[in-house]
């Protein structure tokens, strides 16, 4: 990859961790970009319309054609509409957040989302979009219990832990603790979790399986005032199902119909 590919990606990916914007000797001292190299980056992301000063010599903001594209590819690999009515079912009978992600080689992303009836009260809604924590989320335990533990431990070595002070109480720190995880999760065939992302917070996730490959994850996560873990365990039988009916009729999507990856 050329040098300048290579910051230009690191300019777009940085300032997705900043809505409000950056400043460009900030963006150049954290990236560790001369001063003069960053500024002709970032204008010429601004030329072809990747990114915008808040105001004049003002902080550098991403715009929404990066958004625009992912949502772009996503619609045409049919993902969204192959997914939505399973999605959305799950949602109308949890009442809370559903989401699917999408395994990508070594990544497990997020893709596309349903969130149940507003209830009073606590709402559990992240971004789309970004990469499953494969170490704390049940969507990341739902992919590595499909794959042996070798291969599951080598791709969260490679993503890390994570600081524990970033996750829940409950979050697996150690290579023996998230094996106790992913070989409860095995047996019971989901991923629970538990205040292990975030404090308060539960979630169960399934592997979406085709040629029994993990190709995707189907994951519902709320509040644990509401989605208790008897709830969790409730909920299973329609997860289940409804990752078993996106399996055979993945191959409906360009995106799904690529061979599945991360073997084991």
């Amino acid at each position: 990859m050329s040098i300048a590919l290579d910051r230009g990606l690191s300019v777009l990916e940085h300032l997705t961790r900043y809505p409000q914007g950056l400043p460009l000797s900030m963006i150049a001292s954290e990236l560790d970009i001369p001063l003069s190299a960053c500024h002709r980056l970032l204008a010429e992301l601004q030329r072809r319309d990747y990114v915008r000063q808040a105001r004049k010599q003002g902080d550098y903001v991403l715009t929404t054609k990066v958004v625009a594209l992912g949502l772009g590819f996503l619609s045409s690999a049919g993902i969204v509409d192959i997914a939505e009515p399973l999605l959305e079912r799950l949602a109308q009978s949890s009442g809370e957040l559903v989401r699917l992600s999408i395994v990508d080689e070594d990544r497990l992303t997020f893709v596309a989302k349903a969130q149940g009836p507003r209830q009073a009260g606590l709402r559990y809604d992240p971004d789309m979009g970004a990469d499953a924590r494969l170490s704390c989320t049940a969507s990341g335990h739902a992919w590595l219990m499909t794959l042996s533990d070798e291969r599951a431990l080598e791709l969260v070595s490679r993503q890390g832990f994570g600081a524990p002070a970033d996750y829940g109480p409950t979050a697996p720190t150690t290579v023996k603790a998230l094996l106790g995880f992913l070989h409860a999760a095995r047996v019971r065939g989901y991923a629970v979790i538990d205040e292990v992302f975030a404090p308060g917070m539960t979630a169960v996730a399934a592997p979406v399986l085709r040629r029994g490959q993990a190709i995707g994850v189907i994951s519902i996560a709320g509040p644990r005032s509401r989605l208790t873990p008897r709830r969790l365990h409730e909920l299973a039988p329609a997860l289940l199902q409804a990752v078993a009916e996106l399996g055979p009729i993945s191959n409906a999507s360009t995106l799904f119909g690529r061979p599945p990856l991360g073997k084991g």
